[in-house]
């Protein structure tokens, strides 16, 4: 099953244009316009970034953040300690 929702702005708690959350039945993907950004999966409990596209602007990162429940010096760190890998997403 696949389903489709705009990411809510946290500051106003509304929908945020071109910024999504697609859900399969076995992750979770944040996309930023037409480009996959992360990825959760659920059944091994890993995070993937797209090496490229993660951070592309101040509005990805912005809303990559929110996705993850981290920071950019958060994710930075994660990425070192091998637990978000980056991968081609897109």
């Amino acid at each position: 099953m696949l389903k489709v929702r705009n990411i809510v702005s946290r500051s106003s708690g509304n929908p945020v244009k071109n910024q999504f959350i697609i859900e399969t039945d076995d992750s979770e993907v944040f996309q930023s316009y037409k480009s996959a950004i992360a990825k959760k999966c659920y059944k091994t409990g890993k995070t993937y970034l797209d090496s490229y596209y993660w951070d592309y602007s101040t509005t990805t990162g912005k809303y990559r953040n929110q996705f993850l429940g981290m920071n950019k010096a958060e994710t930075l760190k994660a990425i070192k300690a091998g637990e978000i890998q980056l991968v081609n997403l897109n």
